[in-house]
């Protein structure tokens, strides 16, 4: 029983790292108020930014966006939804991965789509 949980957890952090990420390459520094620096390798923000803008730590930031075992706070979901420019859906679908209720009470779908 205690493998299927830690399966289930896993699945989870998974689902909440290629959700982070989605999320990060639909939007450009331009639309965050970044300058536009160069050519990038791929679209969107780089986790670095996302971090920064959202007020975390890029080491944390992204062993959020790995998938590690990590636990994040209302806040830091808060921060990064904000970042992110996420609707009331996407923001509950993002504290259902986290394994965290939805402060506001709003319910999303149970899936976004990519």
């Amino acid at each position: 029983m205690t493998e299927a949980i830690a399966d289930a957890g896993r699945a989870r952090r998974l689902e909440l790292a290629a959700f982070l990420r989605s999320r990060r390459e639909r939007i450009s520094p331009e639309q965050v108020g970044l300058p536009p620096v160069g050519r990038r390798r791929t679209p969107g923000l780089r986790r670095e930014e996302v971090a920064q803008l959202a007020g975390v730590g890029v080491t944390w930031y992204t062993w959020l966006e790995q998938g590690r075992d990590i636990h994040a706070s209302d806040q830091v979901l808060e921060a990064i939804g904000r970042t992110l420019r996420f609707d009331r859906h996407e923001r509950a679908h993002l504290f259902r991965l986290a394994g965290l209720p939805d402060p506001d009470g709003t319910s999303g779908c149970d899936t976004i789509p990519a």
